[in-house]
C-alpha cells in the first residue's frame, strides 16, 4: 500500500452512516446542479493531469504517458455522462388511456459500495462512482490498495468539486476492508476485478437482495483470416492490444488463432514488433510474476515453444520479459486461464470453424475479435460468439457509448453507454388518473 491509512469495520460504520444521511440532500439536488459539480470534476483533472500522472505512474508503474491517456481517456468518458444522464433519466410518458397517464420515472438505488480495481483506477473508477453520483446516489468508494494514492487523489478533486463529503467518501485497506463492506447494508454493489473475487462478492451479499455488478476478467481471442488486408499491420495492432499497460488489462488480447495459409509470416511480424517494445513497465503486483512463469513452464512442457521472452527480469520491481510461444493449444494454462501480463500465445488453425470452436473454449466472455478483409465472413464468426464485445480489424478498445458487459465469468451487468446509467437506478411506475 502507498499510504498507513486503513480503515476498520468501525470507521467502516460510521462513513456508510454518514453518506447514508447525505445522499437524501444530494437527491434533492436538481440534476443539473449535480451535472455542474461534476463537470467542476473534469475540470480538476485536466488542470491537475501532471501530478495525477505522476502519482499513478510511481505507485502502480504504469508508464508515465500510459498515464496521462488513461486520465484524458477518463475524461472523456465522464464527458458522456454528462451530456447523456438527462436524457436516459428524465420521466417519461409511457402511455395515456382511459383518463389516466402512466409515466416511467427513476430513482436512485440509495448508498452503493464502488470496489474499484488497480490496472485502471481512473477509467474503471468513473465507470461507476460518476453514474452513480449523477444519478443522486451516494458512493461508499474502496479504489485498490495498490491505487492508494490515486483514490485520495480522486477523492480530494470530488469533493473540491463541490461533491459533499457526507455523498462521496473513500475507504483505504486490502481485502479486509473489502470484506467488511460486505457486511454494510449498501443499496448496491459494484466491483472490478477477478472471476473469484467477484462471484465470492455475489455469493456474500445475494441475501440482500440488491444489485450486483461485476466487470471481472477475460481470456480474450482474436482470429487472424488468411485474407487480412495488411499482415505487418495487423501484427502491429495485436502486439498492442496484447502488450498495452503490460497486458494488465481485462480486455487485453490473450491469444491469437491465425490461418495456416499466413501463419509464418504474421508469426515473423508479430514477433518483429514485440522485440521493439520500449514502453513496459514493472508489474503493478509483483506476485503475477510466478503467474506468468507457470504459465511459461506449462506450455514449454507440453510442447510450446518460446520466440522471445520467457522468464522475470527482476523482482523488485517486478518485470517480465513480454513473451510470445507459439505450437500452443488448449491443453496448456496460456490458452485457457487469463494471464494479466506481458505474454501470449499464438495457435496455428485451418479454417473459420476450427478458429470459432477454439475461440468458444473458454468460461470467459468479454470480448473476441477477428481480423480480414470479408466483413461478412467476419460477421459469421463474430455472431456465434458469447462474448460481450466483438471487433473487427480493432482490438483492447472501450467506448462510452456502448455497453461494456461480460458474459459467463467475465462479469455480471452493464457499465457504460445509457445502461451503464440506468444501472444506478430503480424504476418507478405512476398511473395517475384524472380527478
Amino acid at each position: 500500500m502507498t499510504t498507513d491509512i486503513i480503515d476498520t469495520p468501525t470507521s467502516l460504520q460510521q462513513i456508510f452512516s454518514t453518506l447514508k444521511h447525505g445522499q437524501h440532500a444530494w437527491n434533492k439536488l436538481l440534476l443539473s446542479d449535480r451535472i455542474n459539480v461534476i463537470t467542476r470534476f473534469v475540470e480538476l483533472l485536466r488542470k491537475n493531469e501532471d501530478k495525477l500522472a505522476r502519482d499513478l505512474h510511481k505507485e502502480n508503474g504504469k508508464p508515465l504517458q500510459e498515464a496521462h491517456n488513461e486520465i484524458k481517456g477518463a475524461c472523456q468518458r465522464i464527458q458522456f455522462f454528462i451530456d447523456n444522464t438527462a436524457l436516459t433519466l428524465q420521466q417519461k410518458v409511457m402511455n395515456e388511456a382511459n383518463g389516466v397517464k402512466e409515466i416511467l420515472a427513476f430513482e436512485p438505488l440509495g448508498v452503493i459500495a464502488n470496489i474499484s480495481a488497480w490496472n485502471y483506477p481512473f477509467l474503471v473508477g468513473v465507470n461507476v462512482f460518476i453514474p452513480a453520483l449523477l444519478a443522486g446516489n451516494a458512493v461508499l468508494y474502496k479504489p485498490s490498495e495498490f491505487a492508494t494514492t490515486t483514490g485520495i487523489n480522486i477523492e480530494t478533486l470530488l469533493h473540491q468539486a463541490g461533491v459533499p463529503k457526507d455523498v462521496f467518501g473513500a475507504v483505504f485497506g486490502d481485502g479486509q476492508a473489502g470484506e467488511a463492506i460486505l457486511h454494510l447494508p449498501c443499496d448496491g454493489y459494484f466491483f472490478t476485478g477477478s472471476y473469484r473475487v467477484g462471484k465470492y462478492i455475489a455469493e456474500q451479499v445475494a441475501h440482500k437482495l440488491v444489485p450486483v455488478g461485476l466487470e471481472l476478467g477475460g481470456k480474450d481471442p482474436i482470429y487472424v483470416m488468411d485474407d487480412v488486408a495488411d499482415i505487418i499491420q495487423a501484427a502491429a495492432s495485436l502486439v498492442e492490444g496484447a502488450f498495452y499497460n503490460n497486458g494488465q488489462s481485462c480486455c487485453a488480447v490473450e491469444r491469437i488463432y491465425v490461418h495456416s495459409a499466413i501463419y509464418d509470416e504474421f508469426v515473423k511480424h508479430f514477433v518483429a514488433e514485440v522485440k521493439k517494445l520500449t514502453y513496459l513497465a514493472p508489474l503493478t503486483r509483483p506476485d503475477q510474476t510466478e503467474v506468468l512463469a507457470d504459465q511459461v513452464l506449462d506450455a514449454v512442457a507440453k510442447g510450446a515453444t518460446i520466440l522471445t521472452g520467457g522468464k522475470p527480469v527482476h523482482k523488485k520491481p517486478a518485470y517480465f520479459e513480454p513473451t510470445v510461444l507459439t505450437n500452443v493449444n488448449h491443453c496448456m494454462k496460456v490458452m485457457n486461464d487469463e494471464s494479466f501480463g506481458p505474454i501470449i500465445g499464438i495457435q496455428k488453425v485451418a479454417s473459420d470453424e476450427e478458429a470459432l470452436r477454439l475461440m468458444q473454449e473458454t468460461d470467459y466472455g468479454l470480448t473476441a475479435g477477428v481480423y480480414g478483409k470479408d466483413e461478412q465472413r467476419a460477421q459469421k464468426i463474430l455472431q456465434q460468439l458469447d462474448v460481450g464485445t466483438v471487433y473487427f480489424n480493432c482490438c483492447d478498445r472501450v467506448s462510452p457509448y456502448l455497453p461494456w458487459s461480460g458474459r459467463k465469468h467475465s462479469g455480471l451487468g452493464s457499465t457504460l453507454s445509457y445502461l451503464g446509467i440506468l444501472a444506478f437506478v430503480k424504476p418507478k411506475g405512476y398511473m395517475l388518473r384524472n380527478a
